[in-house]
């Protein structure tokens, strides 16, 4: 989608296959991240939710975490959109939006994945993720704020979406 300009210009899809007009998130903070249920990464499930709860405390609607499964790593997300959803209610308790399964690199990349890598590359200007749970955190504007690498840990991005949230 060359023309877009803001993340609230895309419609990824949902684990049913229908349209997700990124457009409802408008004024609100989204954390972004491409998620796998077979990774070393895949406990850091329980750390978005802990933040996904800890700061819709104070901002109950203000604030998303967009999980987006992806089996292009080590295929270790193989299973369907809703055997998905299913690992991350069971074994998690996520209550966070979680998406329909996508590519975030190469010719079948996810057109918002494509427009958030683009807009902030990766360490030494790398347009690709590098791996599972890489983080992009949207402001309020639909601007890339910050991109965090997979070995961040969920929790330490409290500080900073807080922060994102108390500007105007």
């Amino acid at each position: 989608m060359a023309s877009a300009t803001t993340f609230y210009d895309f419609k990824p899809l949902d684990k049913t296959g229908a349209e997700v007009p990124l457009e409802d998130y408008k004024g609100k903070v989204v954390l972004v991240v491409n998620t796998a249920s077979k990774c070393g990464f895949t406990p850091q499930f329980a750390g978005l939710e802990k933040l996904w709860k800890t700061v819709r405390e104070t901002h109950p609607d203000d604030f998303v975490i967009l999980g987006f499964p992806c089996n292009q790593f080590g295929g270790q997300d193989p299973g369907s959109n809703e055997e998905i959803q299913e690992f991350c209610q069971i074994n998690y308790g996520v209550t966070f939006p979680v998406l329909g399964k996508v590519d975030v690199n190469g010719d079948n990349a996810s057109p918002v994945f494509e427009w958030l890598k683009a807009e902030k590359p990766g360490l030494l200007g790398m347009k690709r993720v590098k791996w599972n749970f890489e983080k992009f955190l949207v402001g309020k504007d639909g601007a890339v704020k910050g991109r965090w690498a997979s070995t961040t840990k969920p929790e330490s991005l409290e500080s900073v979406i807080l922060a994102e949230l108390a500007k105007q």
